[in-house]
Parts: C-alpha cells; structure tokens; sequence
C-alpha cells in the first residue's frame, strides 16, 4: 500500500507505469499489463483497482475513429454564449461534439467537433447560435493531429 503525505503524489512509479499503458490500451488483460511492469496479474489488477478507488482512474473510454461515421473534419470552436448554462445544456446533446471545456478568456467555451464535412460544420455552427444562444464562434480546422 502506498501512503502518502499531505502534498505527495497517490501513485509510485509502478502505478506511473500502468497509468501510461492504460491510456494506450485501456482493455489490456491483467496478465499483459503485470508482464510489462515485472507484477503477476493479481498484483496488477489490485493496483488498478486501488487507482480507481482513490480516483485517480474515473473512468475507462474508448476512441472512437470519427471518419469512420461520416464524420471527417475536425474543428476547435471558441464560443462567447449568452446564455452559459443553455450552451452547455444544447453543445452536450450533439454527437459531434467530442469536448467541451469551459474556459477563461475572452470566449466562454471551447469545443472539439467532428462533423460531415464543412455542410456539417455549418449546419452544428448554425445549432449553435439559433438553438443554443452562441453570440460569437471562432473557428479553426485541425489539419493534422500529433499522436
């Protein structure tokens, strides 16, 4: 068990070890996972279950090819709302919005989509205003993502 002091860190180096493996393959057998970090699969399975509940893992997602959905562009969105809680009430409903991040700054929000094309990023920029009171977006494609 690791104990920690007031203002030290909840994981070791193991546990900093699983955490990156996890995030590449969060659906990696116990066994696997204890072969990379030099622990039978019991004692790594114990170790993800105590990250989990002391909170350092919320939660276990998955990454979704957008192209593969017929949705093939990719946009950031600086949004200034009238409105906050009913932007993010209507911005939350849309499937194409990956993100959402409520920002400082000179807008309020900003979004990560994937939408059909520019017709698609029109048609959610439009949503956006008329439905869900955006008073100003800027918007900029992502040409090319770092991995």
């Amino acid at each position: 068990m690791v104990h920690m002091a007031a203002n030290s860190s909840p994981v070791d180096r193991i546990d900093s070890e699983i955490l990156a493996i996890l995030r590449d393959d969060a659906r990696i057998p116990y066994q696997t996972l204890g072969d990379r970090v030099h622990l039978s699969a019991n004692a790594a399975a114990e170790r993800v279950r105590r990250l989990v509940r002391s909170g350092v893992i919320r939660s276990f997602t998955i990454d979704v090819d957008q192209g593969r959905l017929g949705r093939d562009l990719e946009a950031v969105i600086d949004v200034r709302a009238g409105d906050v809680e009913r932007f993010r009430r209507g911005a939350l409903t849309c499937p194409e919005v990956t993100w959402l991040a409520h920002v400082t700054g000179r807008t309020d929000f900003q979004v990560h989509v994937n939408v059909a094309g520019t017709a698609g990023l029109n048609e959610l920029l439009q949503r956006f205003t008329t439905e869900f009171g955006a008073a100003e977006t800027l918007t900029t494609v992502v040409l090319e993502r770092a991995r």
